[in-house]
């Protein structure tokens, strides 16, 4: 079962990301947003399920897995899937609550 939702959430699927937690923004030298938390409910595309799952099976560490999951919730959430905001750096912190659905 297992293996089967891995397969596709990393293949044609995908896996949603829900949670609670700080956003802050840099956007160029000197001049950020300041962050402030957000909840926020993403659907991630299957190169993240896959980068999850292997980092998972390598031992990766909670922060290690949070920081995957913040970088596909900067690219779809707030960069629109990289269409805008080129170069914004999304810092991530303060994770109240994650939870990833497949």
């Amino acid at each position: 079962m297992r293996a089967k939702a891995r397969k596709k959430a990393t293949s044609t699927g995908s896996l949603v990301v829900s949670t609670r937690a700080r956003f802050g923004f840099t956007v160029a030298p000197g001049t950020t947003d300041d962050a402030h938390i957000r909840d926020i409910t993403q659907a991630l595309p299957p190169e993240y399920a896959d980068q999850l799952f292997t980092a998972r099976e390598q031992g990766a560490t909670e922060q290690q897995l949070q920081q995957i999951a913040a970088d596909g919730l900067a690219r779809m959430y707030f960069r629109a899937n990289n269409s805008r905001a080129h170069g914004l750096g999304v810092e991530f912190t303060d994770v109240k609550h994650m939870q990833i659905e497949l």
